[in-house]
Order: structure tokens, then C-alpha cells, then sequence
């Protein structure tokens, strides 16, 4: 199948009249853009790095993440919590499917995300989140490299602000904006194509005072051909907040619409 799926990318490029060599890496852009590539340009090359659109869309349709989260208070204490990640990918983001089960020493509780509504799970009843962590759910899935990569699908315009070059890094500055106007800033290695990281600003809650995130991204891998980030870092304000890892992934994993349904429903 991987192999039928990587043939059909070869072949759409073809035709297309467009080697892939030009969208795999900035450097082989045509002469015309070499230098000034187009916001386009540099997300589809980003997308081909990630694996491909056809390949991104077949093996990531669904599938279970584990891993460990760690959260950094402002009085210097550390909370630590292992997580499961269950998805099913929609047409779009805001109809994505997903369950994140997280166990805590003292508490186990899910977050759900379906049809646009979010709710949590505990002890078998639904629960209404805190707002907090309601909007800090909600801005990670809507701020996140797969917003990038399916830009096209979520009907997000792009914007390439320029090029910049930080801490000895080439780096390429993407603006994309989604439906609901929702924007994040992506700084794109020129060499890797690879997204560093990620910057977007949002109030905590109605009326307060907007914060500025940054999610910061290493020890890429690739995951079943396509490229995950197994370590990523939440900063508020340029303070460390969260530090995530992920111990395993697996794409293409049956999930169960059960998973996915509240309770109370």
C-alpha cells in the first residue's frame, strides 16, 4: 500500500510538471524562486518532508499516542502525568475525534473532543472543564503543526512573512490564519523543513490580558514514514510551562466511536 502511495506522489508530481526535488527541499525551487518562494511553496515542501499529503491523510487517519507530560508551576513545584491519546482524523480539524486519558498519582480524568464540543470524563460521568484547561486543550489542537500540515483541508490562508536567520539558523516565517481566524506564526528550518517552532497569542479568558505561546519542538523521528516530534516545550510569557514526551505512537490503530460518546448523551 506505502508503496502504491508513494507511486501516486511520484506520479501526481509528473504530471504536474514538477519535480520532487521541488518540493522536498528549498534549495531545488525553481530559479525564479529559489530565492522568494512563495508561502505555498514553503508549506508544501514543509507537508512532503512530514511524508506527503496522500501519505499524511492514509497513515494518520487514526491511531493511540502515549506518553508523559510534565507541568511547571510558578511556585516551582512539578506535576507529572502520563497520558493516552486516542484520535480519528476528520475532514477538517474542528472534526477531528479525540480522547486524552491522563493519570495523575492522586486523579485519572479524560478530556473528549467531538463535533466541535469538548467535556471531560471522570469516574464514568461527564464533567464541564475547567475553563483553563478547556482553552489550553482547545489552542493545542488548534495551534499545532497539524494545522500546518492540513492547512489546505481546514481552509487556512498562508502568509510567508520572510526569511530570518536565529541563533545561526535559516529560518523561513509562516503566517497561517484558519477559518475562525485563528493564527499561528511557524518558524520553518530552511535546511530541514522541519517546524522548530510555534508562536500564537491568546487570552487565557474572556477580558484577560492576552498571552504569548511558544512551542518549541525536537527529537524528530520518523513514525511509520511520516515525521513526529517526540519532544515538544510549552513556554507562556517566554516562562516554561510544559514539557511533553512521547514514549510510543502508532498510526492506522482501529479506535472505537464508543470512546468518543458522553456519557450523559
Amino acid at each position: 500500500m506505502l508503496r502504491l502511495i508513494s507511486a501516486l506522489v511520484i506520479l501526481s508530481a509528473v504530471l504536474a510538471g514538477t519535480s520532487l526535488n521541488t518540493w522536498a527541499n528549498p534549495a531545488f525551487f525553481p530559479d525564479d524562486t529559489k530565492k522568494n518562494p512563495t508561502a505555498e511553496q514553503v508549506a508544501e515542501s514543509a507537508i512532503f518532508i512530514y511524508g506527503s499529503r496522500p501519505v499524511l491523510e492514509q497513515i494518520r487517519r487514526n491511531g493511540v499516542e502515549r506518553g508523559r507530560i510534565i507541568r511547571f508551576s510558578t511556585d516551582g513545584k512539578t506535576e507529572e502525568a502520563t497520558y493516552e491519546r486516542r484520535f480519528v482524523r476528520g475532514e477538517s480539524l474542528d472534526k477531528d475525534k479525540i480522547r486524552l486519558d491522563q493519570k495523575m498519582p492522586t486523579v485519572e480524568y479524560s478530556l473528549v473532543y467531538g463535533a466541535g464540543k469538548l467535556w471531560g470524563i471522570i469516574n464514568g460521568a461527564a464533567f464541564t472543564p475547567r475553563e483553563d484547561a478547556a482553552a489550553n486543550f482547545l489552542s493545542q489542537h488548534q495551534h499545532s503543526v497539524e494545522s500546518l500540515l492540513r492547512y489546505k483541508e481546514n481552509g487556512s490562508a498562508l502568509t510567508l512573512v520572510g526569511k530570518d536567520k536565529q541563533k545561526g539558523l535559516d529560518l523561513y516565517i509562516l503566517d497561517v490564519v484558519d477559518k475562525e481566524k485563528h493564527k499561528t506564526r511557524y518558524y520553518i528550518s530552511s535546511k530541514s523543513l522541519h517546524v522548530l517552532w510555534l508562536e500564537y497569542e491568546e487570552a487565557p479568558s474572556p477580558g484577560a490580558t492576552p498571552i504569548k505561546y511558544t512551542r518549541k519542538f525536537y527529537d524528530y523521528r520518523y513514525a511509520q514514514q511520516t515525521l513526529v516530534p517526540y519532544r515538544s516545550v510549552l513556554l507562556e510569557d517566554g516562562r516554561q510551562t510544559q514539557e511533553t514526551r512521547i514514549l510510543t505512537v502508532t498510526y492506522g490503530v482501529k479506535v472505537d466511536d464508543s470512546v468518543f460518546k458522553n456519557p450523559e448523551a
